[in-house]
This record gives C-alpha cells, sequence and structure tokens, in this order.
C-alpha cells in the first residue's frame, strides 16, 4: 500500500477505534503544543487525539538518567521523550491542528522556545499531585506572549476541585482549566477544541471597535 492509500484510510490497531480519513481540503494548518512536567500524558494525549499516526522521539530510560530524571511521582515509566512528539488532527474540511507535545524533564526544556515559535496557543497539562512541574511551563509560555488554557490530566486517583488547582497555579480567571483524560480521545479533542475557543474570544477581543461615550 503506498503512502496516500494509505493516508486516505482510517487509521485503525487492535483495541483501538477508527481513525477518521485525513482531508486534502484543508488550507489552515495552525500549530498547537502540548506542554507539561515530566510524565503528565503529553504523549498519551498526542497519541490519542491525533488522526495519524503521531510521530515520536520515545526511547527507552537507561541509568543515565538515574539522579537526574526524578521518577519518584512516575516509577512505572519507562520511556521517554527526547525531542518533541508530532501529531495532526482535523477539525473541519478546511483547518488542521498541528501539535508537538514537547519533552518534561528539565533538561530538555531548551527545545520549548523554539517550539513555541510559530504558536497559535498551547495546552498545559499537569498532574494535580505535582503541581509544581507546571510553573515552569506557565512561565515560559507567558514570557514568550503564548495563549495558553490549563488541562488537568485525571490518573485515577481523586480529582481537585477546579477552584483549588487555579489557586495553586495562581491562574488569572481569564485563563480556562478543565479536567481532562489525556487516554481518551474525545476527552483530548474536547481540550483542544476549549483551546480554540480560547484563542477565537482573545481573537474577538483584541478586533472589536472600543466602546465610545
Amino acid at each position: 500500500m503506498d503512502s496516500a492509500t494509505s493516508e486516505a484510510n482510517p487509521v485503525t490497531t487492535a483495541g483501538t477505534e477508527a481513525r477518521p480519513p485525513l482531508l486534502s481540503t484543508a488550507a489552515q494548518g495552525l500549530k498547537i503544543v502540548i506542554v507539561g512536567g515530566f510524565g503528565v500524558g503529553k504523549t498519551t494525549m498526542v497519541r490519542a487525539v491525533s488522526d495519524i499516526r503521531p510521530l515520536n522521539t520515545e526511547e527507552t530510560m537507561t541509568r543515565a538518567g538515574e539522579g537526574v530524571d526524578d521518577l519518584s511521582a512516575v516509577q512505572g515509566k519507562t520511556t521517554t521523550t527526547i525531542a518533541f512528539d508530532f501529531g495532526r488532527i482535523s477539525l473541519n474540511d478546511e483547518t488542521v491542528l498541528y501539535l508537538f507535545g514537547a519533552p518534561g524533564q528539565e533538561r530538555f526544556w531548551f527545545l520549548w522556545d523554539r517550539l513555541f515559535s510559530g504558536t497559535l496557543g498551547a495546552v498545559v497539562l499537569v498532574d494535580t499531585r505535582r503541581l509544581e512541574d507546571s510553573w515552569y511551563a506557565i512561565d515560559r509560555l507567558e514570557a514568550h506572549g503564548t495563549p495558553f488554557i490549563v488541562a488537568c490530566n485525571d490518573f485515577g486517583g481523586p480529582r481537585h476541585a477546579v477552584e483549588q488547582v487555579r489557586e495553586a497555579l495562581d491562574l488569572p480567571a481569564e485563563i480556562p482549566l478543565i479536567q481532562c483524560d489525556a487516554r481518551s480521545r474525545e476527552s483530548s479533542k474536547e481540550v483542544l477544541l476549549a483551546l480554540v475557543q480560547h484563542l477565537y474570544t482573545l481573537s474577538t477581543a483584541r478586533t472589536a471597535p472600543e466602546n465610545t461615550l
């Protein structure tokens, strides 16, 4: 099967749902970055929501990372992203999102500034058990002036109230904060739709004429 044929058909794998075919009518591509701490589910979200087979740069973790990467909160993790993940999802007949999942370890943070270049908006994915891992991502996005929303990934543990998380992150009221399950395609799509809506709201506010007396 050639590449054109394989892209025209839904992607199916054992135990997963069929993916919709890629659209050849897309005229607008929007770059989105999914960022956050180590092991919060960025790669999982890109895999769950992408219409295509995602490109990833995961490598098996070795003893070289011992004492460098903090595995205390992700003890079952055996692989890690060393560059970025990439996926694509069609919003409608004309618009697609290009998804870039950023690496989470501090030693790869130097890549973030390049990933943020040309980015329309970002999702900060957080694990409520270690919110402090999200502070650097939020700081860097604010420094770049990149609009973002925050999504709390549900790892099966008790959920924290949204307002508690907002207060802990010192997040302004105008920045959307939602719950999600990065393993779920539908839940991940809701996250991306929330970001697109947020970007639309910001764009409308910027272009609206000022009220005059």
